[in-house]
């Protein structure tokens, strides 16, 4: 059976072939469309009515580069002799080198490989809006299709280095602006407008640019490796753990210095071997990681085709709520606030407001209203609830929540470890109560039970995403997940520090900087003491869960160390965090293991070229090692490091934590 082809060859009447990259939705650059790019190319270079080549893509997207999926795999590459047949025999010995011109038609994004494709075309067109950038580094690789060289060279090394080395987009307008793209056109202008460039260029009306080769926008040599070695200094600033910024950095250099020819065959070989390296393989699976949290993939859910219901406002209840009302508010929610009295309202209305800027508060003051009753519930479109007190307080708050809100009204409660079913018993429609754990400024806890309608998640799910929010779908009764791997963190570096003497939290900061950790774990426990207050609230009412969460409160008296190495502060502060991790697994609280690794990253800082807590638990020392260590340490200091019973199992089996799964 042929394959499909994966570009489309059509040639007008005035001479210019248009090659359409067709692999959507985004065009991605597998090596068949590679091949099929090619066979297009040579197709039209043999046609003797073809006088020039506009290269654009299917459906209003360029090509959002090489597929991501292939990255820490060697698929593209399998034996020695291929390396470089993309970049150099394909792109610059074919596609910049042809006899007839080409120029790119770029809309929508135009990222990595597919940015790489255009800058070897001997001009670009743009829309105002498309999206330009090279993305690799947040890989772990480099752009390895001629970036390194050739943008340098339209741009200036200055504005290159800054948009690989931050995998940095740019809008159309903005490309234009620094000679990225020669000119700019509206989408419905688009393909005429490159199709009249490509011919002028054919007649010698304009001038035929191959960028490889361009040296008018390369400072002096010297002010060339001045300018490098800033780069460096700062990338080994910013991040001392990984080396493919230095790599690109030296990639680019050679170029310089030898000639880009050269500097094309070191940035393949260098593509080659850093798509094997552990950052990049860390890196992928992170970047998935967050793209199916982002859309919350739920068996019989997210799969069935429902658009989200648009929340115009939003009512928040109790005290527990003022952040919660504060973070949709920032998110322009209209939010209607109530209180059971006068003075705790305008308690709580001025705490909102103290939270924003001078220039923020005229927005506030015209979004959030306060009010005493529920009257003015009758055409909000989503409660959160956060109201203190006890289960029979918050079954009252949710009847009355039924009654007064609009039958298409979610009704949505912020309470982590007690049970939905429970709070809604008193209603007639349990199908609109799902939960929502507001744990930290960028993560959305999302909670259903076998009750609530799938429309309501993803309803939910569209708030998070208006609200810039990590979407994590959570067990109904679990806790705060978020907050448990946060807090069981703050713990153990607190334990640490405490037996380290009178340095003993500046050493732990450094350690846990130096290991690449974003967020100091004392800082990080003033985000998780509030949710800690809750959450013992909470337990009065329903008994606690397997987690050494509360061995940690009730155990610092049995731990005694003596001087650590910086190596054994980290593995005491970071095992628990992967034992909790464990625990959570072990009650079911999350959907799949790669979950709490989005959290780790999200919330608590770790760093993403690591993998997550989870994956790098696997990926370094394994769980038997992880296990044994816990349990050597839990002999001598104390139940905190006792490793729980899910842990012990899948260390004696073998079996990687990433394949935990839980029954959510």
């Amino acid at each position: 059976m042929a394959m499909k082809a994966k570009t489309q060859l059509v040639t007008g009447d005035d001479g210019v072939a248009i090659i359409t990259l067709n692999n959507p939705p985004l065009n991605l650059l597998s090596f068949e469309v590679m091949l099929s790019l090619k066979s297009s190319i040579e197709e039209a270079l043999l046609c003797n009515e073809v006088k020039a080549i506009v290269v654009n893509g299917s459906g209003g997207k360029f090509s959002g580069g090489a597929d991501v999926k292939v990255f820490g795999k060697s698929e593209m590459v399998k034996k020695r002799n291929e390396v470089g047949f993309v970049s150099i025999e394909l792109i610059t010995n074919l596609l910049e080198a042809a006899r007839k011109p080409l120029v790119a038609a770029i809309d929508g994004p135009a990222f990595g490989g597919g940015l790489e494709i255009a800058l070897a075309c001997h001009a670009r067109i743009s829309t105002p809006t498309s999206q330009l950038g090279l993305t690799e580094l947040q890989y772990g690789i480099i752009p390895g299709y001629g970036g390194t060289q050739r943008l340098p060279r339209l741009v200036g090394l200055p504005k290159a280095l800054e948009m690989i080395l931050m995998s940095k987009r740019v809008n159309g307008k903005d490309a234009f602006s620094m000679s990225l793209v020669d000119a700019v056109a509206p989408a419905d202008e688009l393909i005429r407008s490159a199709s009249r460039w490509a011919l002028d260029i054919s007649e010698a009306r304009k001038p035929w640019i191959r960028s490889l080769y361009r040296t008018d926008r390369l400072e002096p040599l010297k002010e060339a490796r001045l300018i490098l070695n800033t780069a460096r200094d700062e990338a080994q600033k910013q991040n001392p753990n990984v080396t493919h910024p230095l790599i690109c950095i030296d990639v680019i250099e050679e170029g310089i210095v030898s000639g880009a020819r050269i500097g094309l065959w070191k940035e393949a070989e260098a593509l080659n071997e850093l798509r094997q390296s552990e950052t990049c393989k860390s890196l992928v699976h992170i970047f998935f990681a967050r793209y199916n949290t982002s859309k919350l993939q739920i068996s019989g859910i997210t799969d069935m085709g429902l658009q989200p219901r648009k929340v115009n406002r939003v009512g928040v209840i109790g005290l527990g709520s003022t952040a919660i009302a504060t973070a949709f508010i920032l998110a322009n929610f209209p939010v209607i606030f109530k209180e059971d009295d006068e003075n705790s309202l305008e308690a709580a209305l001025g705490e909102i407001k103290g939270k924003m800027t001078k220039a923020k508060l005229e927005r506030t003051v015209s979004l959030l209203k306060g009010v005493l009753s529920y009257d003015s519930f009758k055409d909000v479109d989503l409660v959160v609830e956060a109201v203190e007190g006890s289960i029979r307080l918050k079954q009252q708050v949710f009847a009355d929540l039924e009654h007064y809100c609009p039958q298409h009204c979610i009704l949505a409660s912020s309470s982590p470890t007690l049970d939905l079913n429970l709070i809604g018993e008193r209603t007639k429609f349990q199908f609109r109560i799902a939960g929502a754990h507001f744990c930290s400024s960028s993560v959305l806890e999302i909670v259903n039970t076998e009750c609530t309608s799938p429309q309501v998640i993803v309803d939910l799910l569209d708030v998070a995403k208006k609200m810039k929010k990590t979407p994590i779908s959570v067990r109904n009764g679990s806790g705060l997940v978020v907050n448990r791997i946060c807090g069981m963190y703050s713990q153990a570096a607190m334990f640490v520090a405490a037996e380290q003497g009178e340095e003993g939290k500046h050493r732990v900061e450094q350690v846990m900087d130096k290991f690449g950790m974003a967020t100091s774990p004392f800082r990080m426990m003033d985000v998780v003491v509030e949710s800690m207050s809750t959450q013992s609230q909470n337990k009065q009412d329903t008994g606690s869960s397997n987690s050494t969460w509360k061995e940690a409160k009730d155990s610092p008296n049995d731990f005694k160390v003596a001087k650590l190495s910086e190596e054994v502060i980290m593995k005491m502060i970071l095992f628990p965090v992967v034992n909790e991790a464990c625990c959570i697994m072990e009650e079911g609280g999350v959907g799949k293991a790669s979950d709490i690794d989005v959290a780790s990253v999200v919330a608590m800082g770790f760093p993403s070229y690591r993998g997550g807590v989870v994956y790098w638990a696997d990926h370094t020392l394994g769980s038997k090692y992880i296990c044994s260590t816990l349990e050597t340490w839990s002999n001598a200091y104390g139940p905190f490091f006792k490793p729980c019973a899910y842990l012990r199992k899948h260390s004696s089996i073998g079996t990687p934590l990433m394949q935990i799964k839980s029954h959510l």
